[in-house]
């Protein structure tokens, strides 16, 4: 049977497949981002689905893909977690950008991952290319939840958030300076936690021009740094993946059209994109 894992910082998709490539099951863990979560959490986090633990034994391919396994360290630390797990599978660790291809095209494309994180790459129809290496969630990840998270925190302290909204935001988040600090400075996956600071743009009933302008700045960093970076982005459609690309489909839009790029495809989860990708390989 093959495993197939989808991964983010906040959480990670998985479906079991048969030998006709047919789903057995479909399931979630939270995230397994081996750059900001420690082994032993890793491991428990894997440990604790009661659907996984049942195939241990049993699944013979397991093709990983996820956020922060673009470098060798945590990949491969995450790699002997899996395979000390899953001892009789052929096991694979690769960038979610991996996934985010498969499911999203077939054709020249770049491909964008707008969730907890962000990045970009370009895929010619056979090969996947990366313009800019990612440094991660304090340096880069612009249009990212963890991104929106950090920008409404400081507007909120700067008190450049509109008041009926600074007013919302705080009766929904505890927005007390040391608990704040200790989740950023203290505790693991602090991109995780400033990430889900982001709901707030996503799930306010008010739709209005302070979030336009939050998502569109965003997105025009993102815009700039990540996709302009390819010299095919005028000549290929852009295609996005995630949440965050998700729920801003318009304002993507709206941004993309002043540097004439061409908007392809959103898909907020690229799981079921897989499926398909894996029975184009394996179902003959």
């Amino acid at each position: 049977m093959i495993l197939i894992a989808d991964g983010g910082s906040t959480k990670c998709d998985w479906v079991l497949l048969d030998e006709a490539c047919n789903v057995v099951f479909k399931t979630r863990t939270l995230g397994l981002n081996p750059m900001v979560v420690l082994p032993k959490d890793l491991d428990a986090r894997l440990r604790e689905n009661k659907e996984l633990s049942a195939v241990f034994e049993k699944v013979s391919k397991l093709d990983f893909y996820g956020a922060g396994c673009g470098t060798t360290t945590p990949s491969n630390i995450l790699k002997e977690i899996l395979e000390n797990m899953f001892p009789a599978a052929t096991v694979t660790v690769n960038e979610d950008v991996d996934a985010a291809v498969y499911a999203a095209t077939t054709e020249p494309g770049i491909v964008c991952i707008l969730g907890t994180g962000s990045n970009s790459c370009y895929y010619d129809g056979q090969e996947i290319h990366m313009a800019v290496d990612s440094l991660g969630y304090i340096l880069m990840d612009e249009a990212s939840g963890n991104y929106f998270g950090k920008r409404l925190i400081r507007d909120y302290f700067y008190k450049n958030m509109p008041i009926k909204l600074s007013k919302e935001f705080e009766s929904r988040f505890d927005l007390n300076t040391d608990v704040i600090k200790h989740n950023v400075y203290k505790m693991p996956n602090p991109n995780m936690y400033l990430a889900h600071f982001a709901e707030f743009i996503f799930t306010s009933e008010e739709v209005n021009g302070y979030f336009y302008k939050l998502i569109s700045e965003g997105m025009n960093k993102f815009i700039e740094h990540k996709i302009l970076c390819y010299k095919e982005a005028q000549h290929v459609p852009i295609h996005f993946i995630g949440s965050i690309a998700h729920f801003s489909e318009d304002i993507i839009r709206d941004c993309m059209e002043p540097y004439h790029l061409t908007l392809g495809s959103i898909i907020r989860r690229p799981i079921d994109g897989l499926i398909e990708y894996y029975k184009q390989l394996y179902v003959k």
